[in-house]
C-alpha cells in the first residue's frame, strides 16, 4: 500500500517515526514553535526544508551519529589543539553562529535551509536554554562555530561554519571532549557526510538511536 505523506495540524503532534518514507520523510506542515520543536527532537525527528517550500520533517534510518568516545582527531589536528591558534568559548555568540551557519555557501546546495523563520525559532530555544553554540576564535575574530540541541544526555548537532581550515573541527572536539565527560551518550549528525565520518561517526539503525534517545534524555538539559 503507498503511504501518503501526512500534513501536520496545529498540535505539536507527529506520526510515529516508523511511517516515514525511504528517504526519512516524515510529514509535511505545522509550524516551527518551541513545543512542535521540542517534541520532535524528543521523538528523533528534525525540520528541514527550503525557504520557498512547506516545513518538511524527517526522521532517517539508517541515523548518523557520534558516540564521544569513537570521536578521531587527526594527527595535524592533534597539532591545531596544541598550537594556541584558536580559541574556544560557548553560548557567547548564539545567533552570530547561526546567522554564519546560515549564509555559508555548500557544495551541492543552491541555498540555505536555516532559513529566516528557522533563525527566530532556533533563537527562543537559545532563550529557553535548549539551543547552545560553540564559537572558535582567533584573536578577536570569530572563525567558526556550530550549533544545536541539548537534550540532556544527547545532543542534537545542527550545522557547523567556518572561514578559516580547521575552525569548525575544532569547536567541535570541544563540544564531543565536553560531553563525553559529562556522561552524553552521543551525538546526533542526522545524516551521513564524509566530514562527519573522518570524525568518528557512523550510521546506527534508526530503532537503536530512538532506544538511546529515549533512555537518556533528560526534560532539561544541564548548564
Amino acid at each position: 500500500m503507498k503511504y501518503t505523506i501526512p500534513f501536520l495540524g496545529g498540535a505539536p503532534v507527529f506520526p510515529p517515526v516508523a511511517h516515514a518514507n525511504s528517504d526519512g520523510l516524515l510529514a509535511v506542515g505545522g509550524d516551527l514553535s518551541p513545543e512542535r520543536l521540542i517534541a520532535a527532537y524528543r521523538q528523533g525527528i528534525f525540520p528541514w526544508f527550503n525557504d520557498d517550500s512547506l516545513i518538511l520533517w524527517w526522521s532517517p534510518d539508517p541515523r548518523m551519529v557520534l558516540f564521544p568516545e569513537k570521536l578521531k582527531v587527526s594527527r595535524s589536528m592533534r597539532s591545531v589543539l596544541a598550537s594556541g591558534r584558536f580559541h574556544i568559548t560557548r553560548n557567547q555568540e548564539f545567533g552570530t553562529v547561526l546567522r554564519r551557519c546560515a549564509s555559508m555557501a555548500r557544495k551541492g546546495q543552491p541555498g540555505t535551509w536555516i532559513t529566516p523563520k528557522m533563525q527566530k525559532a532556533y533563537l527562543e530555544l537559545h532563550e529557553m536554554g535548549l539551543a547552545k553554540s560553540y564559537e572558535t576564535w582567533e584573536g578577536e575574530e570569530l572563525v567558526g562555530g556550530l550549533y544545536g540541541i541539548d537534550l540532556g544526555h544527547v545532543f542534537c548537532g545542527e550545522s557547523m561554519f567556518h572561514t578559516v581550515d580547521n575552525a569548525s573541527k575544532f569547536a567541535f572536539i570541544h563540544l564531543v571532549r565536553d560531553l563525553q565527560a559529562r556522561h552524553y551518550q552521543l551525538i546526533d549528525c542526522q545524516v551521513h557526510t564524509p566530514h562527519l565520518a573522518s570524525l568518528g561517526a557512523e550510521e546506527i539503525p534508526r530503532e537503536h538511536f530512538l532506544q538511546i534517545l529515549e533512555g537518556n534524555q533528560h526534560p532539561t538539559a544541564p548548564e
